[in-house]
């Protein structure tokens, strides 16, 4: 499932290739039909992203609400475009561009109070310059759930998937299995903007780089990281391993239905 830094960049690219201009809006695999007919022709004039929802915004008619989930796709192209297939559930063009979304666990028409009740219900997004770290702070401090599974529950903080999860507990030195009450303040606070940087850097990027300058595959002289997911990490699918700082075997186990990453050596229990 994509993590927020990539639903935040899907929502600057549908601004860069569609805002201000009238579409065409189409619904070739039928499910969206309907709502696609309301917007047809309508100027996309916004585009908002909270942690793994995107929503975009067509004039007077409302939000369509996307979330991608595990199998979602969605793709850019410029025109002319190709016939759509027929797993497109939403397509949406203009003289230049086209953008086709495929398999999304939903693709709505909303109001805004119903936006504002998704918003309600998610925590904070390190990505939105209006949220901060005191929220999901007011939650963590109090529970015993351990912190790699707080990071994962989207209502206590909005858009950190499984590679921040790993990597912004080891880049801290924090054990995954140390209950959220166990954090003190300032450890809360250096991870919030921790992840905070890491993810706007994932939205320039478009991919996740986790490890400081210092340990880059060039200032250690090491072979650059092979993996679909790309980007140069220091936990995260590295299971068996030896850790970049201590050589400890990398270890892994399963955590909030995925699998944690960690590193003993760095990652000391309290």
């Amino acid at each position: 499932m994509p993590e927020g830094h990539t639903i935040h960049r899907l929502a600057e690219d549908y601004l860069h290739r569609f805002a201000g201009r009238s579409t065409r809006v189409s619904s070739p695999q039928g499910k969206f039909a309907d709502s696609a007919a309301l917007l047809d022709g309508r100027v996309l004039d916004a585009a908002d992203a909270h942690g793994k929802h995107l929503f975009l915004g067509f004039e007077d008619t409302g939000w369509v609400h996307i979330h991608l989930g595990l199998f979602g796709k969605l793709g850019f192209g410029r025109t002319p475009a190709p016939p759509p297939a027929d797993t497109v559930r939403l397509r949406v063009l203009n003289e230049d561009h086209y953008a086709d979304l495929r398999g999304p666990t939903t693709c709505t028409l909303i109001t805004e109070p119903e936006k504002q009740a998704i918003h309600d219900r998610l925590g904070p997004d390190p990505l939105r310059p209006t949220d901060g770290p005191d929220r999901a702070w007011a939650r963590i401090s109090r529970s015993r759930t351990t912190i790699a599974a707080l990071l994962m529950d989207q209502k206590i903080i909005a858009g950190v998937g499984n590679v921040y999860r790993a990597e912004v507990l080891f880049r801290h030195g924090i054990d995954p299995y140390r209950a959220g009450r166990d954090l003190t303040p300032r450890q809360w606070d250096a991870i919030w903007h921790d992840l905070v940087d890491l993810m706007r850097e994932g939205v320039r990027n478009n991919r996740i780089d986790t490890v400081r300058p210092e340990h880059t595959p060039e200032a250690m002289g090491r072979a650059p990281r092979v993996d679909d997911h790309g980007g140069e990490v220091y936990v995260y699918r590295r299971a068996n391993m030896p850790c970049h700082i201590c050589a400890s075997e990398i270890r892994t186990a399963p955590m909030a239905a995925r699998n944690l990453f960690w590193c003993p050596g760095c990652q000391i229990p309290s």
